[in-house]
């Protein structure tokens, strides 16, 4: 893509996440997420997609240059190592030239590279938790700061980011803007707090209602050992829910990618997910062994929208 003057400088935003670190990425009822904190050096999967289909690439020099921006907080270039960003959003098929909605973008993890990149070609809406929706006032204090911090992070630096869209949902009646206009769906580690909230299904209905005929939906999301009960607490989510839950909607499930796994995540820890980094719920209890384990274990899932049907 070539760099105008400004572009050149400006590659050097809950619905609901989790302490999710999602605590960056916070979903409709997640908890306020803890501080990030330092973790161990991951293990490094290879990625293992099933009934691929191809993929265009991303245009590695803009994504390597955004990743590197300076603009990017340095807690969260540090996870990188286990969010994987290049290969996530690879997997999903971004492009540069495309729409995309990411949902419950929380501090703004990925807002900070989505941003940049569609900035000059495509366009980015972020889906954030509208406070007067909250089902008590102390989520709603919670919904109220949170969209706060994540429009300063963004006006503090209007020359990379310019002018983003913000969309205030209802997590219990979604709406994520006109049917057919969205390319590509985007949420990280959100789908627990939808079901802990009784709200997937309707998640799930409005992603494939507001994606284009062929979009796709990207989910990531902290992996069970199998499927949870109702009333799980733990942060994690079976595949195969997330999987029943898309296609329940209408999606045809394509693809899997193992690059943000972690198999030395056992997923049966004292304060579920946020025993360990970034959230190390237990403060020091045990900090080291969840340290050493490192970011949970995570699915990292794509679904199409079925094609309209040709035109007899």
């Amino acid at each position: 893509m070539p760099l105008r003057p400004y572009a050149a400088l400006v590659l050097t935003l809950a619905l609901a996440a989790c302490g999710r670190d999602n605590a960056e990425s916070t979903a409709l009822t997640a908890t306020p997420p803890a501080a990030p904190a330092p973790t161990a050096t991951p293990p490094t999967p290879p990625e293992t997609p099933v009934a691929a289909a191809p993929q265009a690439p991303l245009p590695a020099t803009d994504l390597d240059a955004i990743l590197a921006g300076d603009w990017r907080d340095p807690a969260n270039v540090a996870r990188d190592i286990w969010r994987h960003p290049k290969e996530t959003l690879g997997f999903f098929g971004v492009t540069p030239d495309q729409r995309v909605l990411e949902i419950s973008p929380g501090r703004g993890w990925y807002t900070e590279i989505l941003v940049p990149l569609l900035r000059e070609r495509g366009h980015y809406v972020g889906a954030v938790s509208d406070p007067a929706a909250a089902p008590d006032e102390r989520m709603r204090d919670y919904f109220t700061k949170s969209n706060a911090d994540l429009r300063a992070k963004l006006a503090a630096r209007a020359d990379v980011y310019g002018t983003v869209e913000l969309r205030q949902i209802d997590g219990a009646r979604p709406d994520f803007g006109p049917a057919g206009s969205i390319d590509t769906v985007l949420t990280f580690r959100n789908v627990h707090n939808w079901l802990m909230a009784g709200q997937a299904q309707a998640m799930f209905k409005g992603f494939y209602a507001v994606l284009k005929p062929g979009g796709v939906l990207g989910v990531v999301e902290h992996r069970a050992a199998g499927d949870v009960p109702p009333g799980d607490k733990s942060g994690y989510v079976g595949q195969e829910q997330v999987i029943g839950l898309a296609q329940a909607a209408g999606f045809a499930f394509e693809a899997s990618s193992e690059i943000n796994a972690n198999p030395a995540d056992t997923k049966d820890h004292e304060a579920g997910v946020w025993s360990l980094p970034p959230s190390l719920r237990l403060g020091d209890k045990d900090r080291e062994k969840y340290l050493a384990i490192g970011e949970s274990d995570r699915m990292t899932l794509r679904f199409r929208k079925p094609a309209a049907p040709a035109a007899p």
